[in-house]
């Protein structure tokens, strides 16, 4: 069966967005990033339109699915084997966002490739609060922290080799819908959180950023637990976040305040000749 594409994701979400909410942790980018497009229109992520993409296994069953936003390579959500083939003879791909397993057997075709990073998928279990927690406390950010909120999202974005030009929206965004959390150390604050809108029951937690200044503190695994709780609480099934595998520091605060590994998604590009 052949992908089908387009760049209307009105028409993407009324083909694949059951697939999509039927396994929300698998398809969580896809998910958010088909949001974002919904809600701000094809150009969210920059000047050029949005490629969408679906396909359909000998069931009729949408069985795999695709997001790109350029300048982003396209970003996978769960795929089936035998949809691995049609996407590569339908598009000249050069660069893919997948889970391991899909990615590897993509960028088996290529006559060289590389690796550019390597992300684990965490899934919330039971939530183990940090004991002793830091000193300070949680509060749900407000209008009068934007400046400060932008000014940290940028260096978020920096310090993770992810763009920053649509920092403001996202802290307007989240300010709107109490979806960012600091903590605060004698009135100070020390660090922050953020949660993703809810859909399909899932919610996902980025953003976390603590100064350099304050580090070491256990300001980080503080917040992520207040606002994993927080979307517990206001009815997420799925409590989800990703990390960097080349940072152990992360994954282990996450492992140890309860996250556990689902998957792991690979960014990987045709090697430069």
């Amino acid at each position: 069966m052949p992908w089908t594409f387009t760049d209307d994701v009105d028409v993407f979400l009324d083909a694949a967005g059951a697939s999509l909410a039927a396994r929300p942790a698998e398809n969580t980018l896809v998910l958010t990033v088909t949001e974002t497009l919904r809600l701000h229109g094809p150009h969210a992520y920059g000047d050029a339109a949005p490629l969408l993409g679906w396909w359909r296994g000998a069931d009729g069953e949408v069985a795999g699915t695709l997001v790109q936003t350029p300048p982003h390579p396209p970003l996978l959500g769960s795929v089936a084997p035998d949809a691995v083939g049609p996407l590569a003879a339908a598009l000249p791909l050069t660069r893919i966002n997948a889970d391991r397993a899909t990615a590897e057997r993509i960028a088996a075709g290529w006559p060289g490739h590389r690796v550019d990073e390597e992300q684990r998928l965490y899934r919330l279990a039971t939530l183990i609060p940090p004991s002793p927690a830091p000193p300070g406390r949680p509060r749900t950010a407000a209008l009068a922290d934007r400046e400060l909120l932008v000014r940290w999202v940028r260096a978020f974005a920096e310090g993770t080799g992810q763009p920053g030009t649509h920092a403001e929206r996202l802290v307007d965004e989240r300010i709107a819908s109490n979806g960012l959390t600091l903590w605060e150390h004698d009135g100070v604050p020390v660090s922050m959180a953020g949660v993703s809108r809810r859909i399909a029951g899932m919610v996902r937690v980025s953003s976390v950023y603590t100064p350099p200044v304050h580090r070491g503190r256990g300001y980080a695994a503080a917040v992520t637990a207040e606002i994993s709780r927080a979307a517990r609480e206001a009815g997420a099934r799925e409590v989800l976040l990703f990390t960097d595998l080349a940072n152990p520091t992360s994954n282990g605060v996450y492992r140890r305040i309860g996250y556990r590994a689902v998957s792991d998604r690979l960014l990987i590009s045709v090697a430069e000749r």
